[in-house]
């Protein structure tokens, strides 16, 4: 039995689990925000068991994303406790459920972290932007005179502020001089700054165990995703790396005690690749759909192939 931890709202879990029903293949999913309404055991006795979905066994485990419930509770303060103990409970069930992870969770954990990345995929030998993290203006825009007033800022961590009737999207943006000029004026909150690498196409390389499924995109046709493709609909399309890269994506992976990547790579003009970033638990579903490329099947041969 595979244990999927997520949310209602995971189409990528989605995506998985529809070809995990198609293949008659067995499941619990576990929709985090429902652990409210859902029956769940943690027993020691003379064993340690998790219960859940009436199963006590499972093989293996694939970890996707968490969710809070939603409780109608009018003090502040006993929904925010609430809200902490299913927090903990999630995290008591990823660290504790003894399987075969596609990735153990506390290493997605760990392996989010930007400047761990970046240390990592440099000393493997992956070229990696020029990169500071400061609330020291006058580093910033030294930073940003030293590479030739050429440098972009992008968050240390979360990409979206969820507002309570819509989302807002933060995506990368180009440091420009009137920034720099009025720089006195702001309050400097944890963010990335890096120099602006020039673009010949953007390649998201996802491993998935000694596999990789590399896909381009041809972000510099579009003034409005010059910067960052995810400001558009761009259309992926499969691609080949050369192996060098291939081997150090992968060895990365590995280096992060990682089953699954999501890697982010930018080929120069010249012909160079770049890293910028890993996802340890990225999207991908979109790729599969647009080039065809087998990464669903390449997930459910490692979560399924020691169980049948």
């Amino acid at each position: 039995m595979v244990l999927i931890v997520t949310h209602k709202k995971d189409y990528t879990a989605d995506f998985v689990i529809n070809k995990l029903n198609q293949q008659g293949l067995a499941y619990r999913r576990l929709n985090c925000e429902d652990l409210v309404n859902s029956k769940f055991a943690f027993q020691i006795e003379r064993d340690f068991e998790f219960e859940f979905g009436q199963t006590s066994k499972f093989n293996s485990g694939w970890f996707r994303r968490t969710k809070l419930p939603s409780l109608n509770i009018d003090s502040e303060e006993e929904r925010h406790y609430l809200l902490a103990e299913y927090d903990a409970l999630v995290r008591n069930v990823l660290n504790s459920v003894d399987c075969k992870w596609l990735s153990e969770p506390y290493r997605i954990y760990r392996a989010e972290n930007k400047t761990l990345q970046l240390r990592e995929a440099k000393e493997i030998g992956l070229n990696v932007p020029a990169t500071i993290i400061t609330n020291d203006k006058s580093k910033i825009k030294a930073f940003y005179k030293r590479y030739n007033k050429n440098i972009i800022v992008k968050p240390i961590a979360r990409n979206r502020i969820d507002y309570s009737k819509h989302s807002g999207f933060i995506f990368t943006n180009k440091v420009n001089s009137g920034l720099i000029a009025s720089i006195e004026e702001f309050d400097i909150n944890p963010c990335i700054f890096q120099e602006n690498i020039d673009k010949d196409c953007e390649i998201r390389a996802t491993v998935v165990g000694d596999q990789i499924f590399a896909a381009v995109c041809y972000s510099q046709k579009q003034n409005e995703t010059r910067i960052d493709w995810r400001r558009s609909k761009l259309t992926f399309e499969k691609t080949d790396l050369p192996k060098e890269v291939a081997q150090m994506c992968i060895a990365l992976t590995k280096k992060l005690h990682l089953r699954f990547g999501a890697i982010d790579l930018i080929k120069t003009k010249k012909g160079e690749y770049c890293f910028l970033e890993i996802n340890p638990n990225g999207q991908w579903a979109w790729i599969e759909l647009q080039t065809g490329q087998n990464i669903a099947e390449a997930i459910i041969e490692i979560l399924y192939g020691q169980n049948n």
